[in-house]
């Protein structure tokens, strides 16, 4: 549904793909009637939480970019301070077709802020990177939240991610371009956790340190590691910057 127009904007045809969910300021020009209004993923109010339940809905807050709903009848053009993008086409049935096209489920699940515009067919949800299937691979209860607390501050990924499920189509954000590297079964992969864009398909991701007492401060960036194992696609960007 998206057309990418150079390495860093896309247009969409609203008429062709109905409405169009991207994040707030992403918007460049359009052309045609179009109508836009804030859109909310569903569960993130959080009002009236307390404790750790408020908190964690507070850090779900902090962790998701403010979107915006585009409907009508005409072409929008989005694009974000210049960053390269990805198209990626989810549950397409087709298997890979062209580049950025993949069919490994229907799930992606990618930070916020590495988020720039998904179709109405996908729906967002935003999840704990300790959850089955992608993430910090901190475990569950309190201490699992804690080491997932701990390595996003380490890495710069959060407690929680945007999760992309059903059929249509999504668009990355990145420094310097992305790798679509598959994994399976018998092909794991290990990547920097700042490198890491996005997954889509059946991807469990397990941070891991490489820091002991012993050689702490002589590791250079590669003192955390993320496994990447299962089925699907690791998308990584060809740069360590953090958006």
């Amino acid at each position: 549904m998206f057309t990418k127009v150079n390495s860093k904007v896309v247009s969409v045809n609203l008429a062709q793909a109905g409405q169009i969910i991207a994040r707030r300021g992403a918007m460049l020009f359009y052309t045609g009637q179009v109508f836009f209004q804030p859109h909310q993923i569903p569960g993130m109010g959080g009002g009236g939480m307390g404790g750790l339940a408020g908190m964690a809905g507070r850090m779900m807050q902090g962790e998701h970019e403010a979107t915006m709903i585009a409907q009508g009848n005409g072409t929008v053009h989005y694009g974000y301070r210049g960053l390269e993008l990805e198209v990626v086409d989810l549950g397409t049935g087709s298997g890979a077709s062209g580049p950025g096209q993949y069919s490994q489920g229907g799930e992606m699940r990618v930070e916020a802020s590495r988020l720039l515009a998904y179709t109405q067919g996908l729906q967002a949800s935003v999840v704990s990177t300790t959850s089955s299937g992608g993430g910090g691979g901190g475990g569950g209860g309190l201490m699992g939240a804690l080491r997932s607390a701990a390595s996003g501050v380490a890495t710069g990924q959060g407690m929680f991610t945007t999760q992309l499920t059903g059929v249509g189509t999504a668009v990355i954000l990145g420094h310097g371009g992305f790798i679509a590297l598959p994994v399976s079964p018998n092909s794991p992969l290990t990547v920097d956790p700042q490198a890491f864009a996005a997954s889509v398909g059946q991807i469990q991701t397990n941070l891991r340190s490489t820091v002991s007492f012993r050689n702490m401060g002589r590791t250079g960036g590669e003192a955390f590691q993320l496994d990447c194992t299962g089925q699907g696609v690791v998308f990584v960007q060809a740069s360590e910057h953090r958006l």
